[in-house]
């Protein structure tokens, strides 16, 4: 084992999406506008929840703190392959990957759980209406809050716990375009079957028991809207289709990936580009544009800015 330590590699190289130039040079501006689009989006949404008066409920606190996820999540990758896309020789090194790994298994563990508490918020609003001010005080917001991120960095650590050690002293080719556990284990210098079935047991637990209690919560939650009143039952479930939208682009992909038991190069490559670079601009565009009252907000934010503009 020491011997393999002294020869970790010290960087890996990443395959990238393809191998072609011309498709490369191709997916340089479609990418690069879709991060600005990302960080845009989820950046004006977390800036509306905080300065908007009108943005004051639990369901918008949770909201900026998805839209802050989703930013994150998407900065963790997407910059790495857009820069990628400009060179031939793809590296990165170490720590960086390990970074990566880290990363990404906080911000979207935490994303999971997020999600969870969404959930619930909205179970509270629609079927305990009355008591809704309440159970969902602001308090209570940010300690649910808090536990998705403390759930977040607790699955990251024993994801990177259980790779750190691991022997590196042949190949460091990612057939990816960032680094993803399944990808980096299967280059360790030792057997890593049972490794890799634990790692993926770890994460397919955390997301297929948060998907179960997700569907679950909505399915009883859709229930119980058919028997309220039909403007109420409209509003409700006009706002639920959007979170299960957002469960279901976010969820799919990660149970796919970690719980799949056949790898196709192609199909991880293009799930994976889902899930960190597509789903993270899909949240916001959903619940901006199918929310009235954010909506507004940025009528608001729009009508100040013109004011201010013509009074100076």
């Amino acid at each position: 084992m020491e011997e393999a330590n002294q020869s970790v590699v010290s960087e890996f190289i990443f395959r990238g999406l393809c191998n072609s130039r011309e498709l490369q040079n191709f997916l340089l501006l479609p990418f690069s506008m879709l991060y600005l689009m990302t960080v845009v989006g989820n950046l004006l949404a977390v800036f509306l929840f905080i300065t908007d008066p009108h943005l004051r409920s639990p369901m918008y606190f949770l909201l900026a703190n998805l839209s802050f996820v989703d930013f994150c999540l998407s900065s963790v990758t997407t910059p790495k392959l857009i820069i990628d896309f400009l060179k031939d020789n793809k590296t990165i090194s170490f720590g960086g990957c390990m970074s990566q790994i880290l990363c990404v298994h906080f911000f979207g563990g935490g994303e999971m759980v997020l999600l969870v508490t969404m959930a619930y918020d909205r179970y509270v609003a629609i079927c305990k209406p009355l008591h809704y001010s309440s159970i969902m005080d602001r308090q209570k917001c940010v300690w649910l809050v808090l536990i998705s991120w403390v759930i977040g960095f607790v699955h990251a650590m024993s994801q990177l716990a259980m790779i750190l050690d691991l022997p590196f002293c042949g190949p460091r080719t990612v057939d990816s375009f960032f680094c993803d556990i399944p990808l980096v284990i299967k280059l360790a210098c030792m057997d890593t079957h049972t490794l890799g079935i634990l790692i993926n047991a770890d994460s397919g637990v955390l997301a297929t028991t948060c998907f179960i209690i997700l569907l679950i919560s909505y399915t009883y939650i859709l229930v119980t809207v058919r028997l309220h009143s039909k403007n109420g039952a409209s509003k409700a479930l006009s706002t639920c289709t959007a979170h299960i939208t957002v469960v279901l682009l976010f969820f799919g992909p990660c149970i796919f990936i970690y719980l799949w038991p056949l790898s196709i190069t192609w199909v991880d490559k293009f799930l994976a580009v889902f899930y960190t670079v597509i789903t993270p601009l899909l949240n916001p565009a959903i619940y901006t544009l199918r929310n009235r009252d954010i909506r507004n907000a940025i009528k608001r934010l729009i009508s100040q800015h013109m004011d201010s503009k013509d009074n100076f």
